[in-house]
């Protein structure tokens, strides 16, 4: 079975379920339901956000369930919020840091190019 596509391949626009059909009893309902659901994410952004709940949204359990750093979690945390048509941070974020040039930073800090101390000045220096 293949995912509900949260836009038309087309223009772009949102994608509007119109039938809905019982596999078990074939009974089938006509109707405009919403596709603004989970529907829009991944299959791997699904298990981040099960995995989420399940923790209770704890990042510190969630660094040890999937052996990712903060920062990476973080950015997957982000990257799901997106996919559901929210900017992250919201009014606490007004920074002039581009999100390019924080996620370059937070994936040097990942990767360990830099210490959290040099992530953290490069941050609060471009945000100057």
């Amino acid at each position: 079975m293949y995912a509900l596509p949260s836009q038309c391949p087309i223009c772009g626009g949102e994608v509007v379920v119109t039938q809905i059909s019982c596999r078990d009893c074939d009974t089938t309902i006509d109707g405009r339901f919403s596709s603004r659901t989970f529907s829009q994410l991944t299959p791997e952004q699904m298990d981040f956000v099960e995995t989420f709940v399940r923790l209770e949204g704890k990042i510190t359990h969630m660094e040890k369930e999937l052996g990712y750093s903060y920062p990476t979690i973080r950015k997957l945390l982000h990257d799901v919020i997106r996919a559901l048509g929210y900017e992250p941070g919201g009014e606490e974020d007004v920074s002039e840091l581009s999100e390019e040039e924080r996620q370059s930073i937070l994936e040097d800090l990942d990767t360990g190019k830099i210490n959290y101390e040099d992530a953290m000045k490069q941050l609060k220096d471009k945000e100057k």
